[in-house]
């Protein structure tokens, strides 16, 4: 890269700054036992599953809902409320975290999850649940974004990337799966149970977060951009409202739809003046002129449009056409997951092999209108097979489309606006998948009430609609066919749109470390993630760590480098006598042995050895670093900043200033990569 050379100018000098630079994220993990922070993984992986779930599981339930509660026109606002209220709730919830400390959101966003869950659970009208997925999704949002940032407090630098790479593939895995489960639920119990199955899982949740997660905090105040977030919500909101309302509650040219549709847009060009004034924008102007960027947005919107907003309404489609229980229709979805998940790998993989990506978003996009196209044909006279074919074509172009858009852009931009420009991408997805609900929704409601055979019939339910005579059943269950046909034949120019947006995609070099986690499916479709541009170059550095090979085999080769006697025991010692010497002013043997949970005679022996080696001294239970002691900690830093180094080489950077500041971050990371409790060291053994 350029300004590689000065990298490693400013990383050779002994005794660098050790001042917190550009960590927002309190870089360093909490001091806990491996065998703590594989429970705290639980429960963030528990958290994640169930936000995750409850973007999809009611989309098989929809039509039961429906029959049980009224209100038609309502339906896709089920979906849309809750994908609404997460997005925006991730993008609080990562700076409330910084605030108050990632605990304590992670446990208020389960609580008002799990009240959320019940109160859907309870509802008797399609307003009170509306409203209460809207609660449900504002703690769906804190669970997802925080998941993530608490792995960066209790997972050492170097273990981190297996374990974010696991989270995002149970979120993306959980996403699909989720209207299967749904369809299941609402068969063998209720609807109801596709929120009350969170309830259990909220509690196991709030056991382990109250008694096992830490409390930490950072250092730094986060600064907030409350008004470009208040106004980015209330026009997404406004606009959908208005695409939900228009034709069903108010006519398409009405004065409540025109002037909340230009009161919508005024808000967003309002957020746009904000966005360019605010110290701390949500998403920076200068970003939309970068055109890598701004098609990587578009891309992912309307990618999370197709997705989303095919899975609302196909399972309708099979439940009312094809007479499938609301289980059948969840499984006659999984041709689509196929779909999606063989595209994913098959990108992923030949970008981490090739280094190319323009292709996969160019043929993503043509695939995906292919099926769009395909299932607008659909009918009562398409057979099983024919239509699970179509929803795999569908699958597949999803796939190939939405796996490297969150590495293209993550290649692309400096690393001032690498935080910012990850989470917008996963925020316009988001926005995509409630705007394709709510778009989809509303065709599918205008078209289906158009028709008098469906006004006149008593017949509400799937199961009502076959149980009529032949003569009866037949054109109704036409009517549902030919409206779902003509929902996706208005619905494929869109991915059409993004065919045409993906051919002006720029080809540039992909970096190394872009092309290290290519192949985790779970990039593709992780939830979004907190804008912080340290967290960001963590999950980068952590998966090239994880690439070279196993943790204690890389802090090997680093103390190698560094020369001197130390090995992983001492190393660890080494590092704990300098972070605690750093944050108390000394280091304790008895409160390290604490926060360890471990007798201080356990621990004696370790320091003891490093004392014999000449790198500390021991004065009662202090232990203090010697000359040769911090000399050596220096060594071992400047080796991890070259190891660092050479895998960044091709970091693109803009100018001087954000080579200075990528340098103090990665001058941060590696005093805590020799800080840290690492896994590999004593700590593996403890």
């Amino acid at each position: 890269m350029s300004g590689g050379g000065s990298l490693r100018i400013a990383a050779s000098r002994p005794g660098a700054s050790r001042k917190t630079g550009d960590m927002a994220t309190g870089s360093a993990a909490t001091r806990v036992s491996r065998r703590q922070a594989n429970v705290i993984f639980v429960a963030i992986v528990l958290g994640t599953l169930v936000a995750a779930l409850d973007q999809t599981i009611v989309s098989t339930a929809l039509a039961t809902i429906v029959s049980d509660l009224g209100g038609a026109g309502y339906m896709s606002w089920v979906v849309t409320a809750y994908l609404l209220a997460e997005a925006v709730s991730t993008v609080l919830a990562g700076k409330f975290g910084d605030l108050a400390g990632r605990k304590v959101i992670f446990v208020v966003s389960m609580l008002v999850f799990a009240g959320g869950s019940m109160l859907c659970g309870f509802a008797q009208d399609m307003t009170t649940l509306v409203w209460a997925r809207g609660i449900q999704g504002i703690g769906g949002g804190g669970l997802i974004v925080t998941a993530t940032a608490l792995i960066a407090d209790v997972v050492p630098l170097r273990e981190r990337g297996r374990y974010q790479g696991v989270l995002g593939a149970v979120f993306g895995v959980t996403t699909m799966v989720g209207p299967t489960l749904g369809g299941l639920l609402t068969d063998q119990l209720s609807w109801r149970w596709a929120f009350y199955i969170n309830l259990p899982v909220a509690v196991v949740v709030l056991v382990i977060a109250v008694r096992v997660i830490p409390s930490a905090r950072i250092e730094t105040r986060p600064i907030v951009d409350y008004a470009g977030i208040a106004l980015a919500a209330l026009g997404c909101a406004g606009l959908t409202l208005a695409i939900s309302w228009a034709g069903d509650e108010y006519d398409w040219d009405s004065a409540t739809v025109i002037g909340l549709s230009a009161a919508s847009i005024v808000l967003l060009a309002v957020f746009v003046l904000v966005e360019r004034k605010a110290e701390e924008p949500m998403l920076p102007m200068r970003l939309a002129r970068n055109s890598v960027v701004a098609i990587c947005s578009t891309l992912s919107f309307i990618v999370g449009f197709a997705m989303l907003g095919a899975m609302t309404v196909i399972p309708t489609y099979l439940q009312y056409v094809d007479g499938m229980s609301a289980t059948g229709s969840g499984v006659r979805l999984l041709p689509m997951v196929a779909g999606t998940f063989s595209g994913s790998i098959l990108a992923g993989n030949l970008v981490s092999r090739t280094g190319r990506y323009r292709v996969f978003p160019i043929a993503g996009t043509a695939v995906m209108t292919l099926g769009l196209w395909l299932m607008s044909s659909l009918s009562p006279r398409v057979g099983a097979g024919q239509m699970s074919a179509y929803l795999f074509v569908l699958g597949l172009g999803i796939g190939l489309s939405m796996q490297v858009l969150t590495i293209v852009v993550q290649n692309t931009v400096a690393y001032a606006d690498l935080g910012t420009a990850t989470s917008g991408v996963t925020f316009f997805r988001a926005l995509g998948g409630s705007f394709g609900a709510a778009v989809f929704g509303t065709l599918y409601r205008d078209k289906l009430f158009s028709y008098d055979v469906v006004q006149n019939s008593a017949a509400v339910t799937p199961a009502q609609v076959h149980g009529l005579p032949a003569a009866e059943a037949t054109p109704i269950i036409e009517a549902y066919a030919e409206t779902i046909a003509y929902v996706f034949g208005w619905v494929a120019p869109v991915a059409l749109l993004g065919f045409l947006v993906a051919g002006f995609l720029k080809e540039l070099p992909l970096r190394d470390g872009a092309r290290s986690h290519a192949t985790d499916v779970g990039e593709g479709f992780s939830a979004p993630a907190p804008c912080d541009r340290a967290a960001q170059l963590e999950r980068v550095i952590g998966d090239a760590i994880r690439k070279a090979g196993h943790a204690r085999t890389v802090l090997n080769e680093i103390l190698a480098s560094a020369g001197g006697r130390l090995n992983p025991s001492r190393a660890w010692a080494m590092g704990q006598a300098h972070r605690y010497a750093r944050a108390r002013g000394s280091a304790d043997l008895a409160a390290i042995a604490r926060n360890h949970r471990l007798p201080a005679e356990v621990l004696q022996p370790v320091f003891t050895d490093l004392c014999q080696a000449g790198y500390a001294r021991l004065d009662g239970d202090t232990v203090q670093l010697t000359a040769a002691g911090e000399e050596q900690f220096d060594r071992v830093r400047h080796a991890w900043r070259e190891w660092l180094d050479v895998r960044l080489e091709d970091f693109a950077m803009t100018g001087p200033g954000d080579l200075a500041l990528l340098d103090r971050t990665l001058t941060d990371i590696a005093t805590t990569l020799v800080d840290e409790p690492t896994l590999a060291g004593f700590h593996d053994r403890a």
